[in-house]
């Protein structure tokens, strides 16, 4: 990499990060050992990010003025204790898209994980450099049927979401699966190499992923859920709440109250470093605009 741009990109992610930590954050104030660890992840990602090497490249600069506008490459994706900081206008954001009732201050919450989340996605750590491609296959009933098996687990990562079932329907949906988007409401369990996303939409969500491997206190938010689940620690995911305004904001231009978890799942498949020949509409949600979201990202 020259010099000078190496020089300016630890520049421009310094004064990003600088302006990020003097907003104002939830119950906190500006810490500037939390914004070296955040310079420091960013310039990490950027040195190791890997060239696409595929015939068509998801984020191949120039093909769309629609998606170069609307990408945004350095968005952290996971939620972890050392990236959990939120702006303010983010986490009223948030705090609003199920209006729990007195949420505990995320901050407390974070502090509990102690084990989860991973800092990357173990299976994205491992990969080699090449050519991998990603499908995300939804629950819909339009892909019976369709024999998608040899086209879909062939695919090196596989995202899934909610309660999709697989069994009984293989030949249609295939058998494989790395990632499962879920809410605490709608995990089912998975197999042992699969990893769990959870999409947080309130304090609740993260307090019950926490719950789960420890005391199993929390058996119910707004229905009952599992008190207990069987999922190795590393592979125990957070879909970023950042992340999740972001989808909103950019991909769905502010649409409604927030994006669901099909079009989340999409973006999250796109930002995961990966490359893809082209995207399949299977169904990934039925709520229109986002499905036309999905369709122009197909084409």
């Amino acid at each position: 990499m020259d010099l000078k741009v190496l020089t300016f990109l630890v520049l421009f992610i310094f004064l990003t990060s600088f302006l990020n930590y003097s907003h104002a954050m939830v119950a906190t104030t500006w810490f500037p050992k939390k914004m070296v660890l955040e310079l420091l992840e960013n310039l990490k990602r950027l040195i190791k990010h890997r060239p696409c090497t595929c015939t068509h490249c998801i984020r191949q600069h120039g093909l769309s003025a629609l998606f170069d506008e609307r990408f945004n490459q350095i968005m952290q994706l996971l939620l972890t204790a050392q990236n959990a900081l939120l702006e303010d206008n983010t986490y009223q954001w948030w705090l609003r898209l199920q209006q729990e009732k007195k949420p505990n201050i995320m901050n407390n919450t974070i502090k509990e994980f102690r084990a989860v989340p991973g800092n990357v996605d173990p299976m994205l750590e491992k990969r080699s450099v090449g050519c991998w491609h990603c499908a995300v296959v939804g629950n819909s009933g339009n892909l019976r049927q369709l024999s998608y098996r040899p086209e879909t687990d062939s695919h090196n990562f596989m995202l899934r979401m909610n309660k999709a079932p697989t069994a009984g329907f293989e030949a249609d949906a295939g058998s494989k699966t790395t990632h499962h988007l879920v809410y605490p409401e709608s995990f089912r369990e998975l197999g042992d190499n699969v990893s769990m996303v959870l999409v947080p939409l309130k304090t609740m969500n993260l307090e019950w992923v926490v719950s789960t491997t420890t005391t199993g206190a929390i058996s119910h938010t707004y229905i009952p859920v599992l008190v207990k689940i069987r999922v190795k620690q590393d592979k125990i995911l957070i879909y970023h709440p950042a992340f999740i305004k972001y989808v909103f904001d950019n991909w769905l231009q502010s649409h409604r109250r927030y994006p669901l978890i099909g079009i989340l799942s999409v973006i999250f498949s796109m930002h995961n470093n990966l490359s893809a020949g082209s995207f399949h509409k299977t169904g990934v949600h039925d709520a229109g605009f986002e499905s036309n979201v999905t369709a122009t990202l197909g084409r």
